[in-house]
C-alpha cells in the first residue's frame, strides 16, 4: 500500500477501518485528511464538492440517526497505488430515526438498508466517488411512501423551481479518476448481463442467473429465483422503455475464500414513457445512476444487488409533472 499509512493492510482494510472510524467512532475531523480538500462526491440527490461538505453533511446524518452503523459487507475493488485504486464498497446500514432532519420529523422508526459508494483513493486520500444509499428503503422503512415522500420534500425545499435538483450527467466534473475499471472475465460477464436485460432480453435470467438465485434491489425489495428477479428488473426497464443505457465502470475480482464477484456503475438516460415502477407516463427527462454487486457460482448468478435512489427518480418526475 504504497502512499498510505501503514496501518492499513490492504485496500479494502483501509477503506473499512476509515468508514468505522468517520462514522461510528464519530471522527470527523479525519475526513480532513482521509479526503481531498476539493473532490467531488456525486449522489443520485446531487453533486457535493470538498471535504468540508462532505463533513457537514455526515454531521447531519448522525444529528437524525445518532445510532447510524455502517458494516462492510464486501469491497470489490481495482487499481494499483501507483494507478490509485477504485473501491466499490457495499454497506448495511442501519439507524434510528431521533432526530431532525430530511427524512422530516423524528418518527422514532429503525431502518436496515444497503449503499454502494465507489471510491478513487490514492495516497491515503478518496479523491472522487460516487454513492448511492437505498433512500426509498429508509423512507419505506420509516412509514412513508416514496412519491408522497418526495412531493412534502419538494416543498419543504421550497417548490419545483428552489428546490434541490438530482444529479445528471450535465452536472458531472472530471474528479481524477478517469480509468474504466479491469478487464477481469466476472466484470466483463456482469456488465454482459446488464446490457442484455437493459436491450429487454429478459431471457438473460434464465441463462445467467442461477436457479436458487437471492436478489435485493432498491427500495428494500428482495426476490428469489428467476421469477422474483424478472419481477424486479421489469418493471423499472418498463417504466424508462426509450432511455439509453450506459455502462460507466467495470470491475471483477476472485478473491480466496469468496466467490468470484463483479461490481458496475451504470446509467440510464431518458423519458419517463412507460407504464412500470414509477406510475403513469408523464414524458419526464429523467437521468439515474445505478450500481450493481453480484457474486457468481456454478450455475450461474447467486447474489445481486442493485441500487438506485427512487426518490431522486420520483424528483425529476414530480418537478417534471407538476404533480404536487
Amino acid at each position: 500500500m504504497k502512499g498510505f499509512s501503514n496501518q492499513f493492510a490492504d485496500l479494502p482494510d483501509y477503506i473499512l477501518k476509515i468508514t468505522k472510524e468517520i462514522w461510528e467512532d464519530r471522527g470527523l475531523a479525519t475526513l480532513n485528511d482521509y479526503y481531498a480538500p476539493d473532490l467531488p462526491m456525486r449522489f443520485p440527490s446531487g453533486l457535493v464538492r470538498g471535504n468540508q461538505a462532505v463533513i457537514n453533511g455526515t454531521m447531519a446524518t448522525l444529528a437524525e440517526f445518532p445510532d447510524r452503523q455502517l458494516m462492510g459487507e464486501d469491497v470489490i475493488w481495482s487499481g494499483d497505488a501507483e494507478a490509485g485504486f477504485l473501491s466499490s464498497h457495499r454497506l448495511l446500514t442501519t439507524g434510528t430515526h431521533k432526530g431532525h432532519g430530511f427524512f422530516g420529523p423524528p418518527t422514532g422508526k429503525s431502518f436496515q438498508i444497503r449503499a454502494i459508494a465507489d471510491c478513487a483513493a490514492k495516497d491515503n486520500a478518496i479523491y472522487d466517488e460516487w454513492l448511492i444509499r437505498d433512500t426509498g428503503g429508509i423512507v419505506r422503512q420509516l412509514g412513508m411512501e416514496p412519491r408522497s415522500f418526495t412531493q412534502d420534500l419538494i416543498a419543504r425545499e421550497g417548490g419545483p423551481e428552489a428546490c434541490i435538483k438530482p444529479f445528471t450527467a450535465a452536472d458531472d466534473v472530471d474528479g481524477g479518476y478517469n480509468s474504466r475499471g479491469n478487464d477481469n472475465e466476472w466484470g466483463a460477464k456482469l456488465a454482459d448481463i446488464l446490457t442484455r436485460i437493459m436491450d429487454k432480453d429478459f431471457a438473460v435470467i434464465p441463462a445467467e442467473y442461477d436457479r436458487a438465485c437471492h436478489v435485493h434491489h432498491a427500495g428494500d425489495r428482495s426476490d428469489i429465483s428467476w421469477a422474483g428477479a424478472d419481477q424486479l428488473w421489469l418493471p423499472f426497464r418498463s417504466s424508462f422503455p426509450s432511455a439509453t443505457f450506459k455502462i460507466d465502470h467495470v470491475i471483477g475480482r476472485e478473491d480466496p475464500l469468496m466467490s468470484p464477484r463483479a461490481a458496475v456503475r451504470w446509467s440510464l438516460s431518458g423519458k419517463h414513457d412507460g407504464y412500470g415502477s414509477y406510475g403513469v407516463p408523464t414524458g419526464a427527462d429523467v437521468y439515474i445512476m445505478g450500481m450493481t454487486h453480484a457474486e457468481f457460482g456454478p450455475w450461474g448468478l447467486r447474489h445481486e444487488y442493485t441500487l438506485v435512489d427512487e426518490i431522486s427518480i420520483w424528483k425529476q418526475i414530480l418537478i417534471h409533472s407538476g404533480a404536487l
